[in-house]
C-alpha cells in the first residue's frame, strides 16, 4: 500500500527563541536562535540540514510580521539547502510544513528546519504606523482591502461578528468564552515562555474592557517579539536522532473565506476549517476521543470554539458548553486545551507556538502543564487559511 505524503514524515527538533514585548535581539537574530536551537534539538549540525521553509517570506507591508526570509536564515545559519520555500499563498502558516512534508517524502530533502518569526512588539513600539489605524496609509491590500472599507479596521472586528452570531445562534455566554482565557492564563503560569503568566479570574476577565463587542481585553492575542523552528525529517533518518520521532499521523488543509474576500456560512462556523477537518480525518483510522491534548489557534478565543466544532472534537452548537467551567479544557481535564497557554497568554507565534507545544507535550517537556501519558496532540492553525494536524508518539 502507497503510504500518504506525511506518513514518511516526523517531527525531530523544536525551539523558540526568547519572546519578548518587545526583544532586544533583531528578528534575524532571534530566527537563528530558534533554528540552531531545534536543530540541536535534534541532534543535527546545520550542515545536515538541507531544506529551509517558512511562511510568508520576507513581508514589504512591515509591521513585524514577516521580517525574515528563508535565504536570509539560510546563510546566518551557514547551510546550503537543495529545497527551499517561501510563499504569502497557501493553507495557513502550516502551508510551509505541508511542502516540507512533500519534499521530504519527494526526496528532495532529508531533513527540514521551518521557521516562523515575528517582531509586532518591536514594530509597535516604533510607529503606530505599523498597524491599520494609521491615518497614514493610503491603501491597505492582501485580505484586509476586504475588510477595511466596512470600518473593520482589525480582525477583532471581524471577528466579533462570529462571537456575536455564535452567542445568538446557541445562547452562548460571555463566562462559556471567558473560559478559554482564564484556563490558558492558568497553564501559561507553568510557561516560561508565556509573555503573562499571571492568573486571571472569570470575574477579571467580565471586568475588563469590551474591545469588540463581545469580545473583551483577554479574548484577543499578544503581540510579541520570537521565533519558533521546527525539525522535519525523513521517518528513516529520524529513528537514529536524539528524541522520540513525533509521527505526522495526518494533515488536513483548506483555503477559503476572507483570505479570498469571499463570506462562507452563517458566521457561526469556519466552512474551509471543516474542509480541512474531513481531509485530516479521512488520512488516519484515529478518532478525535483519541486526542490527549488540543492545540487550537486562538488569535481571539471565539477562534478556539469554531476550531474544535470544525474538527469535530465537539458537536456543532456545543463547543461552549465544553468549555464551561473550565474542566474539562484544564490539564488533567477530559481534553486539556491550549496547555502552553495559546497567543492569548503565551503571545502571538501565529500560530506556531501550538505546534511547539504539541511537541513540549508529547516529549514530555511539560513541566507543571504536563499533561499526563500524552502520546496524541491535534493542532489548528489560521483563520483565513486553514491547516491542521495530528502528532503521535510511539
Amino acid at each position: 500500500m502507497t503510504l500518504l505524503p506525511e506518513k514518511h514524515v516526523c517531527v525531530t527538533g523544536a525551539a523558540l527563541s526568547e519572546i519578548a514585548r518587545p526583544s532586544g535581539r533583531t528578528a534575524l537574530q532571534l530566527t537563528a536562535d530558534a533554528c540552531l536551537a531545534a536543530i540541536a534539538d535534534a541532534g543535527l549540525s546545520p550542515r545536515e540540514i538541507d531544506g529551509i521553509a517558512t511562511y510568508p517570506g520576507k513581508s514589504s507591508e512591515g509591521g513585524g510580521i514577516a521580517p525574515v526570509s528563508p535565504s536570509e536564515a539560510a546563510a546566518v545559519l551557514g547551510i546550503a539547502p537543495s529545497w527551499i520555500l517561501a510563499s504569502s499563498e497557501g493553507f495557513s502558516h502550516m502551508a510551509p510544513i505541508f511542502n516540507a512534508i512533500t519534499a521530504i517524502a519527494c526526496g528532495l530533502a532529508r531533513h527540514v528546519v521551518i521557521f516562523r518569526t515575528v517582531a509586532q512588539a518591536s514594530a509597535r513600539q516604533r510607529a503606530r504606523g505599523s498597524t491599520l489605524m494609521a491615518a497614514s496609509r493610503e491603501r491597505v491590500d492582501g485580505n484586509n482591502a476586504w475588510t477595511v472599507p466596512f470600518n473593520a479596521l482589525s480582525p477583532v472586528n471581524t471577528f466579533a461578528l462570529y462571537a456575536q452570531a455564535y452567542f445568538e445562534r446557541y445562547g452562548a455566554a460571555a463566562e462559556e468564552l471567558g473560559a478559554i482565557a482564564v484556563n490558558a492564563r492558568a497553564n501559561a503560569a507553568h510557561n516560561p515562555s508565556a509573555i503573562y503568566r499571571e492568573p486571571i479570574t472569570l470575574d477579571q476577565y467580565m471586568a475588563a474592557r469590551v474591545i469588540s463587542s463581545p469580545l473583551r481585553l483577554f479574548d484577543c492575542d499578544a503581540h510579541v517579539d520570537g521565533a519558533t523552528a521546527l525539525v522535519l525529517s525523513h521517518r528513516d533518518a529520524a529513528k537514529d536522532l536524539l528524541n522520540p520521532p513525533l509521527h505526522i499521523e495526518a494533515m488536513g488543509m483548506a483555503v477559503g473565506g476572507l483570505w479570498t474576500g469571499q463570506h462562507e456560512g452563517d458566521f457561526t462556523e469556519l466552512p474551509a476549517a471543516r474542509r480541512a477537518g474531513d481531509m485530516l480525518w479521512s488520512r488516519t483510522d484515529l478518532k478525535p476521543r483519541e486526542m490527549d491534548c488540543a492545540q487550537m489557534y486562538d488569535g481571539f478565543s471565539i477562534f478556539v470554539w469554531l476550531w474544535m466544532e470544525a474538527l469535530g472534537l465537539v458537536p456543532r452548537g456545543e463547543a461552549c458548553r465544553f468549555t464551561r467551567g473550565g474542566e474539562r479544557i484544564a490539564i488533567g481535564g477530559e481534553l486539556p486545551l491550549n496547555t502552553g497557554g495559546g497567543q492569548l497568554s503565551a503571545g502571538r507565534l501565529h500560530g506556531y507556538g501550538h505546534i511547539h507545544e504539541a511537541t513540549v507535550q508529547l516529549w514530555g517537556r511539560g513541566g507543571g502543564r504536563q499533561v499526563p501519558g500524552a502520546r496524541t496532540a491535534i493542532v489548528s492553525n489560521g483563520g483565513y487559511g486553514y491547516g491542521a494536524m495530528i502528532l503521535r508518539r510511539d
